[in-house]
């Protein structure tokens, strides 16, 4: 018998542009608009977790749902993943845990903040680095986790990252994976801002217009240059998945894989040419490499950013690196 945690995270603890619901709301609906207390928002459970919750009872696992407003609270589910105590003293997953976490998921980036807190759990420190890790990568392999997206409804058309793995999106399917199913393991990006990339960034902005803002940085994969910082650049994406392979209908990356090990890079340069009459012309190219990890130097002062979903700015040098197998997902 399995004891399953579905973790909800509550909208006091999402950073801008990670809420989990229309409007603000994180579970049912409601808004302070609607004369609801922030503190009253989530203590019912959304309705596809209750069914979540249904389907694991009925196959005799011991359900537990929690909603978590803070990084605290978030690692005191994860707790419950550790292994037993080690020589090395180092707090480590437990690969025959008979505990499994169904994170429910509103966007990408609540995802990210509990695989973001799994890597500050385990993630041993350069110091102290254990024989037994892997030596292309610097966390262990971390537990599986189920995704229970909150947003069933948009299955159809979604872009999410459940939506680009092909995972179930129905209640009692996403139960069923969780039971019965098999762990998928998929490459996990870290990065030197302390905070870890599931899909993928895109760095670039647009005007009112809807027109691209060009900025400049130097933009390196394993050593290769793709920009010197030197000239405009429309877009850059760094992809381990899917969601940023296109802007629009300019094709960006090149059959992402979020299993291959490797991170995808690509920046989409503005090119003036002239004709044979001495008119000109811009055509747009783009350049792609993939390799281990990944460096954006920017040359202007600020370069706004989505990194699966979550808004930012980057004013400084910004590394990507892959991390080959780091977690897993449930699959049917």
């Amino acid at each position: 018998m399995y004891d399953v945690v579905l973790l909800t995270l509550g909208s006091e603890r999402d950073a801008p542009g990670e809420g989990c619901g229309s409007g603000g709301a994180c579970c049912g609906g409601a808004s302070e608009a609607a004369g609801e207390r922030p503190e009253e928002r989530c203590e019912t459970p959304r309705v596809p977790v209750l069914a979540c919750a249904d389907a694991l009872t009925a196959r005799g696992a011991r359900v537990e749902t929690v909603t978590a407003r803070s990084d605290a609270e978030i690692d005191e589910v994860l707790a419950r993943l550790d292994g037993p105590p080690r020589a090395d003293g180092l707090t480590w997953p437990d690969p025959d845990s008979k505990t499994r976490l169904v994170v429910a998921t509103a966007s990408d980036g609540q995802l990210r903040a509990v695989l973001r807190r799994l890597v500050r759990r385990y993630a041993p420190p350069p110091s102290r680095r254990p024989a037994d890790l892997a030596g292309n990568r610097t966390v262990p392999d971390l537990p599986p986790v189920g995704v229970l997206p909150l947003d069933p409804a948009r299955s159809g058309t979604a872009r999410d990252l459940a939506a680009q793995l092909g995972l179930p999106r129905d209640p009692a399917a996403v139960a069923a994976a969780v039971l019965d199913g098999t762990p998928r393991r998929l490459d996990l990006l870290r990065n030197d801002g302390g905070s870890v990339t599931l899909d993928g960034a895109l760095l670039g902005a647009a005007d009112d217009a809807g027109r691209p803002l060009h900025w400049r940085a130097r933009v390196e994969v394993d050593g290769t240059v793709l920009s010197t910082g030197e000239e405009p650049i429309m877009a850059c994406a760094i992809g381990n998945a899917g969601g940023y392979a296109s802007l629009g209908d300019v094709a960006l990356l090149a059959d992402p894989d979020p299993s291959d090990g490797r991170v995808q890079v690509a920046v989409a340069v503005p090119v003036v040419t002239r004709s044979a009459l001495g008119r000109k012309r811009v055509r747009l190219e783009v350049r792609r490499a993939r390799g281990r990890a990944a460096a954006v130097v920017p040359r202007d002062e600020k370069v706004p950013f989505l990194d699966d979903g979550v808004e930012g700015e980057l004013s400084r040098k910004r590394s990507w690196w892959t991390e080959p197998g780091a977690w897993a997902v449930w699959t049917a």
